[in-house]
């Protein structure tokens, strides 16, 4: 089968840094989908894992996350899916990935894809939608049907990947969104998604929410730079007010005031924990993405994908690593197509 894999660490513009490669078809274990991949996405998880360091793999190691595809065949204690079906999800960060023809990915972490999006479209979701549900309705403490009403939530990075989605369901859930961006496209593209504040990252944020009527909020997430915004979120949060993270800071962090003198919850999410882990209750993801689905099909949630390059080689790979470095991608960028 055709992949795309790496042997050693490089910087994204060196020609070796991601190569075209043949590897053997895997077969299933007995949990697992063998999955006929369609179309991939790429998030910064992909670039981190690439980053240049000195490690040479022995194998080609083959990276990637998301995925939507067609499932060729079933493990013997797999449940609910059989060949044919159309599956979409983000996989664990411990397998070989999905930048290849055929995947491996366990049951317990992947849905039936939504019957309204392409293959390219599905692809784009399950890691920043697992990503912001789990944060959001499982590692903060709303519900994700009303937990918001009354409430607001400043979400940092809107224009994302992770912010993107996490805006739609935030709005969904009753909260009123105040997402930041600093470029004239990117602020449209969150209103896009439904926030209905969009302030400038570039500006002291206390001032601008001022503006806009609030002194303090009871909720952000922060999916940018956990170092910069942690001095500022804490003044801005209100007494036993919460805060989730995705991002590792960049030295350490001061918990006292604010933070412990206003209780304020901090929360982490990590997406790759449950199946990382193999924790109880993994197949979570698989639910999370089975409702992502009926709420993409009923229309009350959008598409992400902004941008899409084909087919899926080491030459549109490397460029579309190279636009996520750049740190200007909008929403989600996908590969498709063999």
């Amino acid at each position: 089968m055709k992949a795309v894999a790496l042997t050693r660490y490089l910087p994204i513009d060196d020609p070796q840094s991601l190569l075209d490669v043949e590897l053997p078809q895997p077969q299933p274990g007995e949990h697992d989908l063998l999955v006929r991949v369609e179309a991939v996405s790429v998030n910064p998880v992909d670039t981190k894992v690439r980053s240049p360091k000195p490690q040479v793999e022995a194998q080609p190691k083959v990276l990637g996350y998301d995925a939507a595809g067609v499932v060729e065949a079933v493990g013997s204690r797999v449940e609910g899916f059989r060949p044919g079906d159309r599956v979409y999800y983000a996989g664990d960060i411990t397998r070989s990935g999905s930048n290849a023809e055929y995947h491996l990915v366990d049951a317990r972490v992947a849905a039936v894809a939504p019957r309204s999006l392409d293959a390219a479209q599905a692809a784009a979701l399950p890691l920043v939608a697992i990503t912001a549900w789990e944060l959001l309705f499982q590692r903060m403490p709303f519900d994700s049907e009303h937990g918001g009403k009354g409430k607001s939530l400043l979400v940092i990075a809107g224009a994302g990947g992770v912010g993107s989605i996490a805006i739609q369901l935030a709005r969904r859930a009753g909260f009123t969104v105040i997402a930041t961006a600093s470029r004239p496209e990117t602020v449209v593209w969150c209103k896009e998604m439904g926030a209905q504040h969009v302030i400038n990252h570039r500006e002291p944020l206390a001032a601008q929410l001022q503006a806009l009527g609030f002194a303090q909020i009871d909720a952000a997430i922060n999916l940018a730079d956990t170092s910069r915004y942690w001095d500022v979120l804490g003044e801005l949060l209100i007494p036993q007010g919460h805060v989730g993270l995705i991002v590792e800071p960049s030295g350490a962090l001061k918990i006292g005031d604010p933070y412990k003198f206003k209780c304020i919850g901090i929360h982490w999410e990590m997406m790759f924990a449950r199946p990382r882990f193999k924790t109880p209750d993994m197949a979570e993801q698989g639910r999370i993405l089975s409702r992502v689905a009926e709420l993409i099909d009923a229309g009350e949630l959008k598409n992400i994908q902004r941008e899409q390059l084909a087919p899926i080689n080491a030459a549109n790979m490397r460029e579309a690593h190279r636009r996520l470095e750049s740190g200007s991608t909008i929403g989600k960028l996908v590969l498709a197509g063999w």
